[in-house]
């Protein structure tokens, strides 16, 4: 029994890059936007510095103050219409992850806890119908303060009736551990879109999703 079976009650996943390969479809989406906007290379390019942030970080970011005649509230929800019909073009759930996500919902209360808005978060699980295995899906409208804050995955824990300590995240970026090392639980690091230098504050770091079955107990697909 590893430190991560003992004593875990439930699993909360990040989304974007754990669940689903989306961080690019995210970038996309924000470029496509810009060039609407007639504000191409407003920054996108350097995408990196928004991994585990939310939509409305960004775009005031990429937005720099600037006044383009449009609430934020409507070019977030543009931002989510385009990344939606991407999303569903381009399906991009990583393969592992339904094998995964049936199985643990089998031992453990599953979660989701991220910083997209729910349109996305919906969206997503709305693929290969994974939406059935999760009790609760929390985006970053539901809380006061996305990641590096620790109130997504509190709010995860709490819906699902579980402390803070009976619950492991499985993360990729280095906010979203933050966050999750905050609420006082357990993470897993993968290394889907950050290096495992940039992961070491997890309590563990992997570079599979069988190591991530392993680390929760679960036989080998």
């Amino acid at each position: 029994m590893t430190d991560f079976v003992a004593g875990t009650r439930a699993v909360i996943f990040d989304l974007d890059g754990v669940i689903a390969d989306s961080e690019p479809l995210h970038q996309l989406s924000f470029q496509r936007l810009m060039a609407e906007l007639g504000l191409e290379g407003s920054g996108t390019l350097d995408w990196h510095r928004f991994l585990g942030t939310s939509d409305r970080h960004v775009l005031l970011t990429l937005l720099e103050g600037r006044d383009v005649g449009r609430s934020v509230d409507a070019l977030l929800d543009r931002k989510a219409a385009i990344f939606l019909d991407l999303l569903r073009e381009r399906e991009p759930l990583f393969p592992q992850i339904p094998g995964l996500v049936e199985a643990l919902a089998t031992r453990y209360a599953l979660a989701v806890a991220s910083g997209s808005l729910r349109t996305a978060i919906e969206g997503v699980l709305a693929l290969r119908d994974l939406r059935r295995y999760f009790r609760h899906a929390v985006s970053v409208q539901a809380v006061a303060r996305g990641k590096p804050a620790p109130d997504l995955f509190l709010q995860a824990a709490a819906l699902l009736g579980f402390e803070p300590a009976a619950c492991v995240v499985i993360e990729d970026s280095p906010p979203g551990i933050a966050g999750a090392k905050a609420a006082g639980m357990r993470v897993i690091g993968i290394t889907n879109t950050a290096t495992a230098d940039q992961l070491a504050a997890a309590h563990a770091v992997v570079r599979t999703y069988e190591q991530v079955r392993d680390l929760l107990g679960l036989p080998h697909s």
